[in-house]
């Protein structure tokens, strides 16, 4: 298994719509073992391939809840279904991060409860339903695959944030990239 650099935001293949995989081969089984060292060593819960440079529809996602339930897997051609997002403005509780965006954290509301259709890495399709924090990381994940980021639907005040640390860390263009278990971004 190898670890990979992870592409941080102004890397086209991070702002446009993935391709669907085609072929569960070798190849694709190499490559979800490299996402899950390369996520692991970020450390993170979640990858996508176009933050490895590849535009595929292909994610990764390796989560353990309070009570010590472990869930870990692989969707690829996933279709997610989520139930509506809480209205009001989010907190604390509510923020996450991003490996394209190391290091930073901000809070956005997401759906509860979601509904994952996906293949594995052997083209076995599975659902998977999720609440609380594993349905907010297979919607970020999902995101990806669409070409968003997290930052893409902060509100006013964590845009403004999200722009500032961009612009600090000189980020926002093509070719930034950081190596897990190297470089020290996400401090």
């Amino acid at each position: 298994m190898t670890v990979l650099p992870i592409y941080i935001t102004g890397e086209p293949v991070l702002h446009q719509a993935a391709e669907p995989v085609v072929a569960f081969d070798a190849e694709l089984e190499t490559l979800v073992a490299d996402m899950f060292e390369t996520m692991g060593s970020a450390p993170g819960v979640g990858l996508a391939a176009p933050q490895i440079g590849i535009g595929r529809r292909l994610f990764v996602y390796d989560w353990t809840d309070a009570e010590g339930m472990r869930t870990r897997g692989v969707a690829a051609n996933p279709e997610l279904w989520i139930s509506p997002p809480p209205l009001g403005i989010p907190d604390e509780e509510d923020e996450e991060g991003c490996l394209s965006i190391p290091g930073e954290r901000f809070a956005l509301k997401r759906s509860d409860r979601a509904i994952l259709h996906a293949q594995d890495e052997h083209g076995e399709h599975y659902e998977l339903e999720a609440s609380g924090w594993l349905a907010r990381i297979l919607q970020h994940e999902y995101d990806h695959l669409d070409g968003v980021l997290y930052a893409d639907r902060l509100d006013a005040f964590g845009t403004k944030g999200v722009q500032k640390a961009i612009k600090k860390n000189k980020w926002g263009v093509p070719g930034l990239s950081w190596m897990p278990g190297v470089d020290d971004l996400e401090d």
